[in-house]
């Protein structure tokens, strides 16, 4: 009888966990889609000078730069940060005064400070509050 209840039991928790990852999904998506409203999209571009921006928002695979109410920038990582979702910390393995496509960034976690994840920035594409509003 346990032979047949324990792999019932392992089937029901990776079920509940896969339901559990499209809800959070969905939640980050949300976010991403509240953070953007309102803003048009422009030509992507390598890099962003780091004193452009003054708040840094994470969601799952996407960074997203933040100048002020009308100018964000958007980046969509390459690699494997599921930091981001949970809001680790973004650490920069870059050094000079630019963010730009294939550099490193990694994150770590806010308690105890171990690594969750590296991956690289992608191009920069720049919302912009549209005109009118």
């Amino acid at each position: 009888m346990m032979r047949l209840v324990l792999p019932a039991l392992l089937l029901l928790g990776a079920c509940t966990t896969t339901a559990a990852t499209e809800q959070s999904d969905a939640r980050d998506h949300a976010r991403l889609e509240k953070a953007l409203a309102g803003l048009s999209a422009g030509e992507p571009l390598r890099c962003i000078r780091r004193d452009q921006f003054n708040e840094i928002r994470t969601f799952e695979g996407t960074i997203l730069y933040v100048a002020g109410r009308g100018r964000i920038w958007r980046n969509d990582v390459t690699g494997n940060c599921p930091g981001l979702r949970r809001g680790d910390i973004v650490v920069s393995k870059t050094f000079g005064s630019q963010y730009c496509d294939g550099d490193i960034i990694e994150t770590r976690a806010a308690t105890g400070g171990f690594l969750s994840g590296s991956c690289s920035l992608s191009k920069f594409t720049p919302y912009t509050r549209d005109e009118g509003r």
